[in-house]
């Protein structure tokens, strides 16, 4: 395997050929994290976008993008027609009702694999899924990627799938897990009272160095893997606001505001009534409070690691520090 170091001392590997893959998601987050280190490594990426009025697209270099969306199994045949492999990233975070959640998050991701499926020379196929579906009875949110990942499995038997379930992705540009370290970089912290549990993170590129190395190797076909950033036994909230308060409040202490969680509940019941009526696409909903006061959302690394020789090299002190441009405390 050829490899380049990067600036955080990881090796990327490196496609000695301009092999062409499919990317949906593509605007995202994570799919911009993807698609920087893809292009770093020479894959030719055909990116998915859905066309809106007046949006233009940033012109990259080895990018190719295609108007359409996962509704349309046409443009997802275009999409990944001639392609090596197929990442589908594209996913829906916020919404009310599970009709929200599943349309993207359950169908979309069973077309992009039956658009990979019906391929001459079926390309392989990486489903980045989400920690919650190991919990699918949680919310509304977790069992739409948990069908998703059975939807993907299901497509077909020749179908060489994996899926990851990476832990809380956080990095620049996130806007799930920013204003929660705004409130720690302004020394307080709303959290539900009595969330003693433990979680694990991933920063967003550890997660895009995990595709790579897939991508590099042969032998994850029909795995599902957990992803985090390494630390064994994950975080907890106190653990959290202490690296916090070290790197963005010069030390000085984060004070943790507890909140009844049936205070939080109300607010969640009347944040979605309220969506519903407004048309909006609402994050805090009951189903969220059950995710966020879970006990156990810690990862396991091992196995991926052990079939590709992956590591993480990015910690929390480090991910905050990148995230508001700051020199990581000692």
């Amino acid at each position: 395997m050829l490899l380049q170091v990067d600036d955080f001392g990881r090796g990327l590997p490196v496609m000695q050929t301009n092999s062409v893959l499919a990317l949906t998601g593509a605007t995202g987050f994570i799919g911009a994290a993807l698609i920087s280190q893809l292009t770093a490594a020479g894959w030719r990426v055909r990116a998915l976008y859905r066309p809106q009025k007046g949006r233009v697209l940033q012109s990259l270099p080895g990018v190719q993008w295609f108007p359409g969306n996962l509704e349309n199994q046409e443009a997802l045949n275009a999409l990944v027609a001639g392609t090596q492999a197929v990442i589908h990233c594209a996913g829906v975070v916020r919404g009310t009702c599970r009709t929200d959640f599943d349309e993207v998050n359950e169908r979309g991701a069973q077309r992009v694999a039956l658009a990979a499926a019906s391929q001459p020379q079926m390309p392989r196929f990486l489903l980045i899924s989400s920690l919650a579906a190991r919990e699918p009875d949680l919310s509304h949110y977790a069992g739409s990627k948990w069908r998703g990942e059975c939807a993907v499995k299901a497509v077909s038997k020749n179908l060489r799938w994996t899926i990851f379930r990476p832990s809380a992705v956080f990095g620049p540009g996130d806007r799930e897990l920013l204003p929660l370290f705004r409130c720690i970089a302004k020394g307080f912290v709303p959290l539900p009272m009595g969330a003693y549990g433990r979680f694990s993170l991933i920063y967003v590129e550890d997660l895009s160095n995990a595709v790579m190395h897939w991508l590099a190797t042969d032998g994850c076909d029909g795995q599902t893997f957990e992803l985090h950033d390494g630390k064994k036994g994950g975080y907890d909230w106190d653990t959290v606001l202490t690296i916090g308060a070290r790197v963005l409040c010069a030390g000085k202490p984060v004070r943790r505001l507890p909140v009844p969680v049936s205070m939080l509940s109300l607010g969640a019941f009347a944040n979605t009534i309220s969506a519903r009526v407004f048309g909006y696409a609402p994050m805090l909903t009951p189903g969220k409070i059950r995710e966020l006061i879970h006990p156990d959302w810690v990862c396991d690394n091992f196995e991926f690691s052990r079939r590709t020789g992956w590591q993480p090299a990015i910690g929390l002190a480090q991910g905050l520090a990148s995230i508001f441009d700051q020199k990581p405390a000692a």
